[in-house]
């Protein structure tokens, strides 16, 4: 493993999962410890599923109390409950259906078969967050290969949006219907982790570490942001040698 600064680059995703799994861990630990509570925003792909997977695994799990742990969403895709395709599905069958969570603690997204358009599921997140974001302990996003973060692609309208939660239309990754937390409610996190595996995530990496105009490269939390990657996504990273 080696590290740039904030970049942190692990041997193979399977290494990475297995590390931010035990950062994630002991990071809702210390808040805990501090607030005697904690929360979580959570991301989907394929990435984040073997994240969660090794949650579960964990010899160290036990150390969260994980019914005093709030799950939040950094964005969703606009599709019927259940749907596999929703990052909510995900997390619940990858490990929250099987840890001890207070179900009045995990916030998701509406779904399409609970209101008619994304807007209207951006307003009822919105409402659940309350008028105060919550400074998130931990804010997980993936990074797409255009260099999208949560459900704010490059040139969308949502990636400029005000206020804590947007509905997107037209998003050019399928479903074309969306909803996701702004930039400005991801950049009010703690910390915010950006997880990355895979050649196909080096060019975006690259692009949005170096110049910064990606929507990627526009996440910088209020305590720390980390890239958390393997090497295959640090492959154009010409800076770092590992």
């Amino acid at each position: 493993m080696s590290r740039s600064g904030a970049v942190i680059v692990h041997n193979d995703a399977d290494v990475l999962a297995e590390a931010v799994a035990a950062r994630l861990l002991n990071r809702l630990a210390d808040a805990q410890a501090h607030r005697g509570e904690a929360s979580i925003v959570l991301t989907g792909g394929r990435i984040a599923a073997k994240v969660y997977q090794n949650i579960l695994g964990s010899p160290i799990r036990t150390v969260v109390d994980w019914s005093k742990v709030d799950f939040w969403w950094g964005d969703e895709r606009f599709l019927p409950s259940g749907d596999p395709e929703r990052n909510e599905t995900q997390a619940r069958e990858a490990f929250l259906d099987h840890l001890p969570v207070d179900p009045a603690r995990v916030h998701p997204m509406a779904a399409s078969d609970a209101v008619a358009t994304p807007e209207a599921a951006a307003e009822l997140y919105a409402a659940e967050l309350g008028p105060q974001v919550p400074a998130f302990d931990l804010l997980l996003l993936g990074i797409g290969e255009d260099g999208h973060v949560a459900s704010l692609f490059p040139g969308n309208p949502a990636l400029e949006a005000e206020g804590a939660v947007v509905g997107v239309r037209n998003s050019p990754k399928p479903p074309p219907e969306r909803v996701s937390l702004t930039m400005s409610a991801i950049n009010g996190a703690t910390a915010a982790w950006i997880i990355a595996s895979g050649e196909g995530k080096a060019e975006a990496v690259d692009e949005a570490l170096s110049k910064g105009e990606l929507p990627a490269g526009r996440v910088k939390a209020v305590g720390h942001t980390r890239w958390l990657i393997d090497k295959d996504a640090a492959s154009h990273l010409k800076h770092l040698e590992f």
